[in-house]
C-alpha cells in the first residue's frame, strides 16, 4: 500500500472554507506552476456574490423557484468578462448557433423503466433502479442567482461545514423511501441511467446510457446540481455548496478524512480497504508502491488528459451520441476514460464485493456519498477545460451541434417536483449559481521531460519489433510492442488512433499507451513517451455485454518532446493494467489532424 502524510490547511468557519482561500499552504512536494498561470486563473476569482448571470432564455425566471424574489444586483455576462480577460481564454467555450440536425436523446419515459441488469453475470439486478411516476412534468428554467455558491475543497473544509454536510446526508437518509429526494433514490438515478433500466424513448429497446459519450458531463452536472439543492433544502440552507475531492492535487491525493469515519452518514463500508487515508490515489493503476512516483504519475496524467492529448472538442467531451445510436458504439472522452474511471475503480472494494461496490460499479456507485465528492471534481474539469486551460491547444471547445445541445433529462428538484432539463442550459456553470474554490493546479506545467537521448528505441529492438499489419486485430491480454507507420517523416501534426477497441463492459479494463519508450518501465508515467489511456469501469447495457469503440490520442506535442529526425515509423507499447483477457484492438494508425480553426470561427 502507498501512502504519504498530506496535511491540509483547514479554514476556521464553514462561512471561510465556501469563500475564501487561505494564503499560505504547505510546501509542495512538487514545483507549482508559473506564476503567470495563477495570475491568469485568479482573474476569474470574481465570486459573482448578489449577481444575477443573465444569459438566461426569454420568459419565467423562477417558475419552479419557491421565491418570486427580483434579482437587485448589477446584471453581469461572462462572455464579456472572459473577453475582457483577453488573452488564454477566450469566450469561445458558450454554444453557438446551432446546427440544422435535430435528432438529440429524448428525455426517458418513466413509466416504461424497466429491471436494471446485474454487470457480472447478466442478470436482472434484485433491486428497483426505477423513479417513482408523476404525471406532471415541468420544463425547468434555471432561477436568477442571488448569491453564488461556491463548492469547497473536501481536504480544506472546516469542522462546521462537516457537521453540516454529515447533517444534511442523515436527512436525506431519513426522508420515506418513496421520496424522489430519499438518498436511495438519489443513487438509483445512476443505476436507472447507467445500467439498461431506460430505452431510449421511440426507439424500441434501443438502451440509453450516459457514459462514454458527449453526455456524460452535462448529465452528471445535472445530476449533482440538484443533488446539491435537495441537501440545501433539507438544512434549509440554499447556499449549501457539494465539495469536491480535488484528487489532482497532491494535497488532495488520500480520500478526505470526513469520508472515514463509520459513526458519520458519509462512510460507506463497501470501499477498498487497502485504500483508506493515508493511502495515495493511483491515477494509473500501476500498483506502485513508490509514493513520490505514483503522485509523479498522477500529476503527468492530468496534464495528459486535460491539455496534452486533445486536439478537438470530442477528444474531452466524448464521441457524439444522438437519438437511435447505439451506446456501446461510442467512446468516452480523456477525462471520463481517465482520471474519472481510476477513482471509481480506485475506492470500489473488488476485493470482497461480487461486482466492485461501491464505487467500482455503475449501478452501485451513487450509494457512496464519495460518489458526488469525486464527481464534484470532475465537473471542475470540465469547467477548468472550457474556461481556463491554454486555447491553443483546442482553440474552440465548443459542441455546437443540436443533437447535444437538446438532449433532454429527466430529474426530481429540491420540491419533489419531476422536471425536463437540457444539455444547453448547463453549458455555464456561474448561471447555475456555483463555483468553485481556487485550488493550485500543479498539473497544469507539468509536462514530461525531454528525452534525453535520441528516440530510436536502440535501432535493433526498434526494427526488431513488428508491424502493427502483422498484429492486429489483437487480443491484449499482455504487453504488446509493434511499429506504426507516420504520415511524414519527422514531426507532424497527427494523432494515433485505436481502432475497434471491442470490450467486455462487465469488467474493470484499462490499458495505457506509450511511444519510443527506452527504459521500459511501465510504472513510470512521467516521461515523453506516456501518450494515454484506455480504461472503463463495469456497465451493463440492456441487450449485450460487449461494447466497440475507438479513441484519438494526440501526438503533436509528445513528438515536440523527443527526437523524431526524419522517422517515418513510431514504435508503440501497449500496458494493459487489468489481468486476464476482455480487450480486443481491430487495428491501430496515425493520421494527419485537420487544420485548426482560429478560435469563435
Amino acid at each position: 500500500m502507498t501512502s504519504l502524510y498530506l496535511s491540509c490547511a483547514t479554514t476556521t468557519t464553514a462561512a471561510a472554507a465556501i469563500s475564501a482561500t487561505p494564503s499560505s499552504h504547505p510546501r509542495s512536494l512538487f514545483p507549482k506552476p508559473s506564476h503567470s498561470h495563477f495570475i491568469t486563473h485568479a482573474k476569474r476569482t470574481h465570486r459573482l456574490h448578489h449577481v444575477s448571470c443573465s444569459s438566461t432564455p426569454t420568459g419565467p425566471q423562477n417558475q419552479n423557484d419557491e421565491t418570486t424574489k427580483k434579482p437587485t444586483a448589477k446584471v453581469v455576462d461572462r462572455r464579456n468578462m472572459l473577453v475582457g480577460m483577453g488573452g488564454l481564454y477566450g469566450a469561445t467555450t458558450l454554444a453557438s448557433t446551432p446546427s440544422a440536425a435535430a435528432n438529440p436523446i429524448q428525455a426517458p419515459e418513466l413509466n416504461k423503466c424497466g429491471t436494471a441488469t446485474n454487470l457480472n453475470n447478466g442478470e436482472k439486478l434484485d433491486i428497483n433502479c426505477c423513479p417513482p411516476i408523476s404525471d406532471r412534468i415541468i420544463d425547468y428554467k434555471l432561477p436568477p442567482v442571488f448569491q453564488m455558491k461556491i463548492r469547497p475543497s473536501a481536504h480544506r473544509v472546516s469542522p462546521e461545514y462537516m457537521f453540516k454536510f454529515n447533517t444534511a446526508i442523515d436527512r436525506m437518509k431519513r426522508l420515506p423511501k418513496d421520496d424522489p429526494r430519499n438518498f436511495m433514490q438519489q443513487a438509483n438515478i445512476h443505476c436507472a441511467y447507467c445500467n439498461g433500466a431506460y430505452d431510449q424513448p421511440g426507439q424500441g429497446t434501443l438502451d440509453l446510457q450516459i457514459h462514454n459519450s458527449w453526455l456524460f458531463f452535462p448529465f452528471h452536472r445535472w445530476y449533482l446540481y440538484f443533488y446539491e439543492r435537495i441537501l440545501g433544502k433539507l438544512i434549509g440552507d440554499p447556499t449549501f455548496a457539494l465539495p469536491f475531492w480535488n484528487w489532482d492535487n497532491p494535497k488532495g491525493m488520500t480520500m478526505p478524512p470526513m469520508f472515514v469515519d463509520p459513526k458519520s452518514s458519509l462512510y460507506d463500508k463497501k470501499r477498498n480497504q487497502e485504500h483508506l487515508p493515508p493511502a495515495v490515489v493511483d491515477l494509473g493503476l500501476t500498483n506502485s508502491t513508490d509514493t513520490l512516483q505514483v503522485v509523479a504519475n498522477n500529476l503527468t496524467i492530468m496534464y495528459s488528459e486535460m491539455i496534452r492529448g486533445n486536439s478537438d472538442a470530442n477528444d474531452f467531451m466524448g464521441q457524439a451520441y444522438r437519438e437511435g445510436d447505439e451506446s456501446s458504439a461510442k467512446a468516452a472522452g480523456s477525462s471520463e476514460r481517465g482520471s474519472h474511471t481510476s477513482i471509481h475503480a480506485w475506492v470500489g472494494d473488488f476485493k470482497d464485493q461480487p461486482s466492485g461496490e461501491d464505487m467500482g460499479n455503475f449501478y452501485s456507485a451513487g450509494r457512496d456519498p464519495l460518489f458526488y465528492c469525486h464527481h464534484a471534481n470532475v465537473d471542475r474539469m470540465w469547467t477548468l477545460w472550457q474556461y481556463f486551460l491554454p486555447s491553443n491547444k483546442v482553440p474552440d471547445k465548443r459542441i455546437t451541434d443540436t443533437d447535444f445541445l437538446n438532449t433532454a433529462f429527466l430529474f426530481y428538484d429540491e420540491n419533489a417536483q419531476l422536471v425536463r432539463v437540457t444539455v444547453k442550459d448547463c453549458l455555464d456553470n456561474l448561471r447555475m449559481g456555483y463555483d468553485f474554490e481556487r485550488i493550485d493546479l500543479p498539473w497544469l506545467d507539468y509536462r514530461p521531460p525531454r528525452q534525453s537521448a535520441k528516440a530510436k528505441i536502440n535501432r535493433a529492438s526498434s526494427t526488431a519489433a513488428p508491424k502493427a499489419a502483422t498484429l492486429f486485430p489483437l487480443t491484449l491480454d499482455g504487453v504488446v510492442r509493434f511499429q506504426v507507420d507516420k504520415t511524414k517523416k519527422g514531426k507532424a501534426d497527427e494523432s494515433l488512433v485505436l481502432e475497434d477497441i471491442k470490450v467486455d463492459t462487465t469488467k474493470l479494463l484499462k490499458f495505457d499507451v506509450f511511444v519510443n519508450d527506452e527504459d521500459d518501465n511501465p510504472g513510470e508515467l512521467d516521461k515523453a513517451a506516456y501518450l494515454g489511456t484506455y480504461a472503463q469501469v463495469p456497465h451493463k447495457s440492456a441487450n449485450n455485454n460487449s461494447s466497440t469503440s475507438s479513441i484519438k490520442l494526440k501526438l503533436t506535442e509528445l513528438y515536440d518532446d523527443m527526437d523524431i529526425d526524419d522517422d517515418d515509423t513510431i514504435v508503440v507499447t501497449l500496458v494493459p493494467r487489468h489481468q486476464g483477457p476482455g480487450v480486443t484492438i481491430g487495428g491501430i494508425k496515425i493520421v494527419e489532424n485537420p487544420p485548426t480553426p482560429a478560435a469563435g470561427s
